[in-house]
């Protein structure tokens, strides 16, 4: 089984939840996952942010594979520099977009974001089949 390091935004509840059921799939498909509010915690104003920041870059080296949940209207500037980050080390991204014709319109997401280096989906039934197939 993978280890596997799921982005995307953290900042509100309801991104949370989406994190989370790609979260929650990966492990019942048996894969050992990184979610970084829950494992790393969040950002607050005045906390030191080296130890979420030393966290999250180490568990970058340590995944397998990188889930990034790439929202409608751009992405956030974590998930954005995880990727890279992700890109750098060889890692393979996984990135879920909702409805893959419309990434070149007008507020979508980064050229940098959807090239080769990030494999597109559209759904958690798409990630399933992505994680059974193993090439990792």
């Amino acid at each position: 089984m993978a280890k596997v390091y799921v982005a995307g935004k953290l900042w509100d509840k309801e991104d949370r939840k989406k994190v989370e059921k790609i979260d929650k799939l990966c492990r019942d498909l048996g894969h050992e996952t990184f979610l970084p509010h829950r494992d790393a915690g969040i950002y607050e104003e005045g906390i030191d942010p080296l130890p979420i920041f030393k966290k999250d870059r180490d568990m970058v080296d340590w995944c397998d594979i990188m889930v990034a949940l790439l929202d409608w209207q751009g992405i956030s500037s974590g998930t954005a520099w995880e990727l890279g980050y992700a890109h750098a080390r060889n890692k393979k991204v996984i990135g879920i977009v909702e409805d893959k014709e419309t990434l070149t319109k007008k507020f979508r997401i980064c050229v940098m974001c959807f090239n080769p280096s990030v494999k597109l989906i559209e759904n958690l039934k798409e990630l399933k089949k992505e994680l059974k197939n193993g090439e990792f």
